[in-house]
């Protein structure tokens, strides 16, 4: 398996994913690489950036609000996704079993169309590959272990893209990225960096104001209202 680029002949999948499968490809691994150097105890892992299309909302993907636990990640908004083990066969099993046990999605629906870049993630020490699918044939998705996840929504492309709902956000570290403010959810860091290029890639993304700098617990803060599960 190539280690990013499509997966899938892009002409069986929808029109509206097809350029985001056909800009995997070009993708160059040394800028991602140059962005978070990885470290000799990284661990291999996986995340699902899993695409759908609802009947009136268009194209959405699927996110998970992570469980309030202390942990490094605990509180964010995230790709399903985790660790690799030692009877995955590569990153799309791994994403796909992580997805099937975070968010209770059945896996039978879901097709997976490319692969992008490794990308490291210091504070985990997770060396991520993402998995691009299409979610083919939906079905319910709920936060399966309330210790993990506090709540699973399919969020409209539309809702992304929208100048209204996009930031930057500076961490107190002094690391300033792109942010969404959805309800109930502030998306930002490794998951809103990598939101960011898919709307790029699919062609999706709109003008939007790049000199709002929000402080990460200001923007917390903005973000009161609570979402419930699929």
């Amino acid at each position: 398996m190539a280690d990013h680029g499509p997966l899938v002949d892009p002409a069986i999948i929808p029109a509206w994913l097809r350029p985001v499968v056909e800009g995997s490809r070009d993708l160059d691994p040394a800028m991602f690489r140059r962005i978070s150097p990885p470290t000799a105890d990284a661990r291999d892992a996986a995340v699902l950036i899993l695409f759908g299309e609802h009947e009136t909302r268009g194209p959405d993907v699927l996110l998970q609000l992570r469980a309030d636990g202390g942990g490094a990640h605990s509180g964010q908004v995230a790709f399903p996704g985790g660790s690799s083990e030692p009877g995955d066969d590569g990153p799309v099993e791994t994403a796909l079993r992580e997805a099937v046990e975070e968010t209770g999605l059945d896996p039978a629906g879901v097709r997976p169309v490319a692969l992008l870049p490794q990308l490291h993630i210091p504070v985990s020490r997770f060396h991520v590959t993402p998995v691009v699918a299409h979610w083919e044939k939906p079905s319910r998705v709920w936060a399966v272990d309330p210790a993990e996840s506090a709540a699973v929504a399919r969020v409209p492309v539309t809702d992304l893209v929208d100048p209204a709902n996009r930031f930057l956000c500076r961490h107190p570290s002094g690391f300033t990225g792109p942010a969404f403010a959805l309800p109930g959810m502030l998306v930002w860091g490794f998951t809103a960096a990598l939101l960011t290029l898919l709307l790029e890639l699919g062609g999706w993304a709109k003008p939007w104001d790049g000199s709002d700098i929000r402080d990460l617990d200001a923007a917390w803060r903005s973000v009161t209202q609570s979402v419930g599960e699929v």
